[in-house]
């Protein structure tokens, strides 16, 4: 089961207690004092694991506490450090805290991490509290309390490209085509539920992964529909194919560029920057149109790359896969300045 949004409580360790204690050895009758100090308390971490591909364990274990430090000991002797904490989430993740809806940190590289909650201090021994007035203090300090928080885990998919467009555009169908991916393809809406990723080779020795957004309709933007469970996993692609359903293109149509203008709007409306990626409009299902449909499609005017493929029959897709490998070039290149 995929899972991209999870609301967990995390508390860090409390930090042990100092000790009260007096050397007691014979000869010494008056033995001074040597009450250890407590151990701090463990950390809350988060680690970034690239073996992870949803959030699907904080379905069932919502709560993770670190160790608190022991207690210090007599003869000076230092308690013990808390163990820490450590979550495991996929790259991509965010994590918020609830209350604020401020971002804590974000994950994105494999073994990537980072401590959220730092564990309790320990607690001085009375050792701390001797002066030249008081050479035996009967009393130490107590470990201080860790720290505790409501956090929102997000999961953003990162992939170089996106399909985006309305249910059944064809996107399950094209990637299955293309990657080892096989995401369930039906001829109804709504089909794929969850984001997919699909790893699609390019000739001999490269690869690029390509991410399979579920379907967006209009209004997605202000949570109609799916939406917002989704677009958020557009902002890490480095390039959106847009895929329009050509067969819902007649003769007739004014503006055969109508769905690709709605979807833009919607991806606009949840995040202007995302309108400034590098975009490709591709018109799928092209081996069920009759020849006027293709060619109002192929003297559609655009103000970015177009193309018109079957997934069916296979037109078009390496010139597709050559277009998009073209422009991830170019992006990485420019990332790398």
């Amino acid at each position: 089961m995929f899972l991209d949004y999870a609301k967990i409580y995390i508390k860090s360790g409390d930090g042990g207690n100092g000790c009260v204690s007096f050397r007691r050895e014979k000869f010494v009758p008056k033995g001074g004092p040597n009450g250890g100090d407590g151990g701090k308390g463990g950390d809350v971490i988060f680690k970034a694991s690239s073996h992870l591909s949803t959030l699907i364990d904080f379905r069932y274990n919502k709560h993770y506490r670190a160790k608190r430090g022991a207690h210090g000991q007599g003869g000076d002797k230092t308690g013990k450090g808390g163990k820490d904490q450590t979550i495991l989430v996929p790259t991509g993740s965010i994590i918020k805290e609830k209350a604020s809806d401020k971002i804590l940190c974000e994950l994105l590289t494999d073994d990537e991490e980072i401590i959220v909650l730092k564990g309790g201090k320990g607690g001085k021994g009375n050792p701390h509290y001797k002066t030249s007035t008081n050479q035996a203090p009967r009393y130490a300090e107590k470990g201080k309390a860790g720290e505790e928080m409501e956090v929102v885990v997000e999961l953003k998919l990162i992939a170089d490209a996106g399909l985006v467009g309305f249910p059944n555009a064809g996107k399950s169908t094209l990637i299955s085509k293309i990657s080892a991916a096989k995401p369930k393809i039906a001829d109804y809406p709504f089909t794929t539920l969850v984001p997919n990723l699909g790893i699609v080779k390019y000739k001999d020795f490269d690869s690029f992964v390509v991410a399979d957004i579920p379907g967006i309709i209009e209004g997605a933007s202000s949570g109609k529909g799916l939406g917002l469970q989704f677009l958020r996993h557009i902002e890490r692609t480095r390039l959106l194919v847009f895929l329009i359903d050509s067969t819902k293109i007649s003769e007739s149509t004014e503006d055969v560029l109508e769905e690709y203008k709605i979807l833009l709007k919607e991806i606009k409306n949840y995040e202007a920057n995302l309108q400034d990626k590098p975009r490709i409009i591709c018109f799928t299902k092209i081996d069920v149109v009759d020849s006027e449909v293709r060619k109002n499609l192929k003297t559609a005017k655009t103000d970015v790359d177009k193309i018109m493929i079957s997934s069916i029959t296979g037109e078009s897709l390496q010139t597709l896969l050559d277009l998009i490998w073209e422009i991830l070039v170019s992006v990485k290149s420019k990332d790398e300045i």
